[in-house]
């Protein structure tokens, strides 16, 4: 199982370790409630370091990028960074990525941990244009640093003005003394924040000084189990649960990141697919009794018939009740339809709810 550079500091602490997507990684410290509601209210930070990180430079770079996502780079200025797919030759998704436009010809791709070999095999089989590739992934450390008062308690360590670096864009400087850092707009938890990319060299001394300079705004260290809670409450994706190789950005709900004034991967029978209307839509639901929907309970109708299945759930802790995502034929797709999720010997009735669940 690999290592982060920062797991002796997670189990120092008392984080409850557990294997995730190969690497020993803190689930939670003090309790995923507690955890959540600080990101919420205050300020958290995640080693998120398993995640994975290509770079894709030369004049074949864009066009590369272009062929294999879904989304249109070309839209990409330097400093910005963009939500986008890898979709397959059969319909599914290969992964879910954020491009970013480090230089005019250099881009990082950061793709999910468990599919780093994955995607790297098949971006490398797409490149026929010779565009230069490098895996970063070994090398490079990922803290998120996330709550409403991140950029607040934060500012003390750059001389950059964090408030300037808006949603889905970035910048590369100085943080917590360390040069070339990438501070990043680009949170999945819903509370605001940054993602900072560093060498694993450098990881240790931007964690104790991101601790230090948080320690008057309530910092304190989060697992993937809040990170989980957190994102769901937003309806994002994740990816082996709520997309993966046999779901289509069109029924996914990702036609915003799936742009056919290009040719990608696929794209032809995507296009089709988004005229004619997906057979199946993800949808976001809160039960309307008692109950926690966990991944793969079924969802029923009202005369018991399957007709989905729940690929996200949890009890949400800013709402105080059950929430899911799952798929469901169009006709229980739109918000205020009524379904019903099986919970081992129990039929709960649920409410389909437009997203995102928590709203600010």
């Amino acid at each position: 199982m690999k290592q982060t550079a920062l797991s002796n500091i997670h189990e120092a602490l008392g984080a409850k370790m557990v294997p995730f997507a190969g690497y020993n990684m803190p689930v939670q410290y003090e309790g995923v409630t507690i955890e959540h509601e600080t990101v919420r209210n205050e300020v958290g930070v995640f080693d998120v370091s398993h995640m994975g990180e290509f770079l894709i430079e030369g004049p074949q770079a864009l066009a590369l990028i272009q062929s294999v996502s879904s989304n249109d780079a070309s839209k990409l200025t330097v400093g910005k960074a963009q939500y986008s797919c890898l979709p397959n030759d059969t319909g599914g998704i290969v992964d879910d990525l954020i491009i970013y436009r480090i230089k005019e010809e250099t881009y990082l791709l950061v793709v999910n941990a468990s599919n780093i070999e994955k995607d790297w095999n098949w971006i490398m089989s797409k490149n026929t244009m010779n565009a230069t590739m490098r895996d970063l992934s070994e090398a490079y450390s990922l803290l998120a640093i996330q709550g409403p008062k991140a950029v607040e308690a934060m500012q003390s360590l750059t001389s950059h003005d964090l408030s300037a670096i808006t949603f889905y864009n970035f910048i590369v400087g100085d943080f917590a003394g360390i040069d070339h850092v990438i501070i990043s707009a680009t949170g999945y938890t819903g509370s605001g924040g940054f993602e900072i990319y560093c060498k694993n060299t450098e990881v240790e001394q931007i964690w104790t000084k991101v601790l230090e300079a948080g320690a008057d705004f309530g910092i304190k260290p989060i697992g993937l189990a809040a990170r989980d809670t957190l994102r769901l409450e937003m309806g994002y994706c994740l990816y082996g649960n709520d997309i993966d190789d046999t779901t289509s950005p069109i029924e996914a709900g990702l036609g915003w990141v799936t742009k056919f004034t290009k040719t990608f991967t696929n794209s032809e029978a995507l296009k089709a697919e988004k005229e004619r209307g997906a057979d199946r839509k993800l949808i976001g639901f809160e039960l309307d009794d008692r109950g926690i929907p966990r991944h793969g309970y079924d969802i029923v109708d009202g005369n018991g018939n399957v007709i989905g299945n729940v690929t996200s759930g949890t009890m949400a802790p800013s709402l105080g009740k059950g929430i899911g995502l799952g798929y469901v034929p169009p006709v229980f797709a739109a918000a205020g339809s009524k379904i019903n999720i099986q919970i081992r010997k129990k039929t709960i009735p649920a409410t389909v709810v437009k997203l995102p669940f928590y709203k600010q």
